[in-house]
């Protein structure tokens, strides 16, 4: 048996998420079903992250471990041909029997796409949300930049997680423009249920003039998810980036 790690991306759209569960179709068990069809084995797969419903991914890492002899770019076109449209692996390679995609991972970036034109756009339909709103992107970048740091993020978790560590560092943190769209970007350690929908909708609520540019610090030392603004959609959120050590790095 060799331990694979697999890399992939999908369009979450018609998925209830990375992790199999029983009340609907997701990445992990379709991904399953493809490596089933290949190998004639249902192996367990381990991902890096539990993406949510509807959320995409350009960089999704996970392993299983085979006695397949395929390997490569071989081993992603077999399972490619039993996947649907909107998942595809284009990476695959052995690795050490103790890597692990999540707990060896030193951090991940997520975007936050948003299409900020009076009409909407067809080619952004489902991967980034349209709004309306003026957004002034200097403006957001600069109260973007407050998030960075290493701080208590439990004002932007989801309320009712049971996570008990709240604690995450953010490494790098901004808002761009690229003419009718704009991208908040955000790399941290780690991130907490829906933290980055709640950061984005946070944003969006200064855009609105709902809370001043500088209100980001309140909210750290408010310490509550009532502190914070609304959780943004899902569908414009996409996991970009995962990074690993030197030693281990894709």
């Amino acid at each position: 048996m060799q331990r694979l790690l697999l890399t992939l991306r999908y369009d979450g759209t018609a998925y209830h998420g990375w992790q199999t569960q029983p009340n609907g179709i997701t990445v992990q068990q379709t991904l399953q079903d493809a490596v089933e069809a290949v190998t004639g084995v249902r192996s367990g797969i381990t991902g890096c992250s539990r993406t949510d419903t509807g959320v995409h991914a350009d960089m999704f890492c996970c392993t299983l471990e085979t006695a397949s002899p395929l390997r490569g770019q071989k081993f992603c076109s077999a399972l490619n041909a039993h996947l649907p449209r909107d998942i595809a692996v284009y990476g695959c390679r052995e690795v050490e029997p103790d890597f692990h995609p999540r707990y060896d991972a030193r951090g991940k970036r997520y975007l936050y796409r948003i299409w900020n034109e009076p009409q909407r756009n067809p080619f952004w339909e489902g991967r980034a949300l349209h709004s309306r709103l003026p957004l002034d992107a200097d403006k957001l970048d600069a109260a973007a930049k407050a998030y960075i740091g290493t701080h208590d993020f439990a004002p932007f978790c989801a309320a009712g997680s049971s996570v008990e560590n709240t604690v995450r560092t953010v490494t790098a943190c901004g808002v761009t423009r690229q003419g009718g769209l704009v991208t908040f970007s955000v790399e941290a350690d780690g991130f907490l249920y829906n933290m980055v929908r709640i950061m984005a909708g946070t944003l969006l609520d200064m855009a609105a003039g709902r809370r001043p540019y500088d209100d980001i610090p309140a909210i750290f030392e408010a310490g509550t998810r009532a502190a914070a603004g609304p959780t943004a959609p899902a569908h414009a959120l996409i996991l970009d980036r995962v990074f690993y050590p030197p030693e281990k790095e894709i």
